[in-house]
């Protein structure tokens, strides 16, 4: 009999996350494709990270997944956005080599234990008494597990639109899962239609780049992994910038009767934050021009990525839409762009550990909750294989609280709210930015990551490391004194501006605005850059950071008052009936979970709390 303790099926970015950390986990694995060779797939823009999305890259990392490892071996353009505003808003942006971010996931995967990758098309699931038992290949193969984690993306009912012209695909030649789309929409659960997109591609060499403005990388240059090395790193190449302008809107507004979103053939919710060239014209009419980034695909590649003119028009129109750019008048289309509509299951029919409500040992991670997005997906992916692992072991499931990471903040989001449209992560959705910063996921993380037995020695060894010599240096800056008109007051007056008056400490010296670690006299340990950041972050945002953490232990009394899971919410005395029926429907494990449910009002949470205080008295 052909058994494995967890089966993953797909081979994206939230597939590969899952099927690693239960390598990574000890348990027997199978991760099912369709095609080995595309594990790793960029299918969109080869880019890592951005706002809010490179904190849950590094959460990943931090908990030893393999993202932001494989985008130091591929990445070919760094940023770090916001990086004139405070830490908490700070956010790396990477272009990588498509090709060289798949080889380097490959190639971890090839490396790991416990891990078999088998190529084909998961059709059935078998599903006896509530519960997984089994999944069915196109193929008639039988493969049993009681622990599987589906990773789909946009490949369960995939529907490619160009124009008015239809093909059924997950993307561009690879086939859409059509039949366990269907067996999945004969469950007890509530699924609908979403849609994303991509912008044509075009042919470097018919870009006039000398009308286009470079966009260099920063130098120096980050890193995305805590466990990278700058010499790990592929040459680097400069990104440029054109706009649309009304020449280009004219051409999108004359060919709108021929898109699938503007005539109807398209029922799915677009991103809302990642428009359409088409949303964007319509939406934003009253601006005559739309930034465009022409992004290299790789060192190698012919082909750019014009980011910010994702399209379903019809090839036609996207040649006239193109040839009305300045730099694009004679750029050839290799790929023209498109839109796909797939589907995707309610959230709110999860676990918080992402385990199906409906069905026992069935969890779900990456498009099909909702999300889009390659960091949203991967930080699932880790997830949901750390969640099998552990039921198949029959230990208590893992969650990361709100206060806790980026990944307690997108999974609580979707479990407790749901979503109607594809949900991506931003920093404005975090509650606790202040103490959620990219710089510290490693000390948020990684020990939780330990104790699981999932984050390498290497990776442990990064972060002891870390921790002791930050350590080190908040004690130094505390205890070493800056004296009125020594060398080092005068010289920081001369960087910064900043007179010193009276003997102060390198401490209350660092908590001015002005002020940098750099400026300061440097004690014996040489510290990395993220340990600087998070030094700086730390005595900067000291008093916000106390004020939060009080905000987090009132939270958490809540947060820690359960709720029997089979509570009869029609005996809570005085709750509309709105609050009854979400409640009813989400079943939240905790009070501060219920407090987050849309139309569940702060008296409906005092009067769910009184009833769980009489229940309580009544039981004990």
């Amino acid at each position: 009999m052909d058994k494995y303790d967890v089966i993953v099926i797909g081979g994206g970015h939230a597939g590969v996350e899952a099927a690693e950390a239960c390598s990574r986990f000890g348990v027997k694995t199978l991760l099912i494709t369709h095609d080995k060779s595309k594990i790793g797939e960029m299918s969109c823009n080869p880019a890592i990270g951005g706002i809010g999305k490179s904190h849950l890259a590094k959460e990943v990392d931090a908990l030893g997944g393999l993202m932001a490892k494989a985008t130091d071996k591929a990445g070919i353009h760094y940023r770090v956005l916001n990086s004139a505003k405070g830490q908490a808003v700070r956010a790396t942006r990477v272009q990588t080599d498509r090709e060289l971010y798949k080889t380097a996931i490959q190639k971890f995967l090839s490396s790991s234990p416990n891990l078999k990758i088998k190529e084909g098309s998961v059709v059935d699931l078998d599903i006896k008494n509530s519960a997984i038992q089994s999944v069915l290949t196109e193929r008639g193969e039988k493969i049993f597990s009681n622990s599987v984690i589906l990773t789909t993306g946009t490949f369960l009912g995939g529907v490619m639109h160009t124009g008015l012209e239809q093909s059924s695909g997950g993307r561009t030649g690879d086939p859409s899962s059509d039949k366990l789309a269907q067996k999945l929409r004969g469950l007890n659960l509530k699924v609908g239609r979403l849609k994303t997109g991509t912008p044509p591609r075009l042919d470097k060499h018919s870009i006039d780049w000398s009308l286009l403005s470079p966009q260099p990388g920063d130098t120096p240059t980050p890193l995305l992994s805590y466990t990278s090395q700058a010499s790990e790193r592929p040459a680097q190449l400069n990104c440029y910038m054109t706009r649309t302008n009304p020449k280009t809107h004219q051409v999108i507004l004359n060919h709108l009767d021929k898109s699938p979103m503007y005539s109807g053939v398209i029922e799915g919710v677009g991103p809302r934050y990642c428009p359409s060239i088409e949303d964007k014209v319509m939406r934003f009419a009253e601006r005559d021009s739309h930034q465009i980034f022409a992004e290299p695909e790789g060192l190698n590649s012919d082909l750019i990525y014009p980011n910010g003119i994702s399209t379903s028009l019809p090839l036609k129109a996207q040649k006239e839409l193109i040839k009305s750019i300045r730099g694009f008048e004679n750029a050839k289309i290799v790929r023209p762009g498109y839109a796909i509509e797939y589907d995707f299951f309610d959230p709110t029919g999860l676990k918080h550990s992402l385990e199906t409500k409906a069905i026992s040992g069935l969890f779900f991670a990456g498009q099909i909750n909702g999300t889009t997005g390659y960091e949203e997906a991967a930080a699932q992916g880790i997830m949901a294989g750390i969640n099998a692992s552990l039921l198949v072991t029959n230990q208590e499931a893992f969650e990361l609280q709100r206060d806790e990471a980026y990944i307690g903040v997108l999974i609580d989001d979707l479990v407790s709210l749901g979503t109607k449209e594809p949900y991506r992560m931003f920093t404005s959705r975090a509650e606790y930015r202040l103490i959620l910063r990219e710089d510290n996921a490693d000390m948020r993380l990684t020990e939780k990551g330990r104790k699981l037995g999932i984050v390498s020695d290497l990776l442990w060894q990064k972060y002891q490391d870390k921790k002791n010599a930050t350590t080190k240096e908040m004690l130094r800056l505390k205890k070493d004194k800056l004296k009125p008109n020594s060398p080092a007051a005068k010289k920081i007056k001369k960087q910064t501006g900043e007179d010193i008056s009276k003997n102060i400490s390198l401490f209350e010296m660092l908590k001015r605005p002005k002020v940098l670690h750099s400026h300061l006299p440097q004690g014996e340990i040489i510290l990395a850059p993220n340990a600087v950041d998070e030094i700086e972050a730390s005595v900067k945002y000291e008093g916000y950071i106390k004020r939060q953490k009080i905000d987090i232990e009132r939270l958490q009394k809540n947060e820690n008052t359960p709720i029997p899971e089979h509570i009869d919410y029609e005996k809570v005395v005085g709750l509309s009936n709105e609050a009854k029926q979400k409640l009813s429907e989400a079943r939240p494990g905790s009070l501060a979970r219920a407090s987050r449910l849309p139309g569940v009002t702060p008296a409906a949470i005092s009067l769910l709390m009184i009833y769980l205080k009489k229940e309580r008295r009544a039981v004990g």
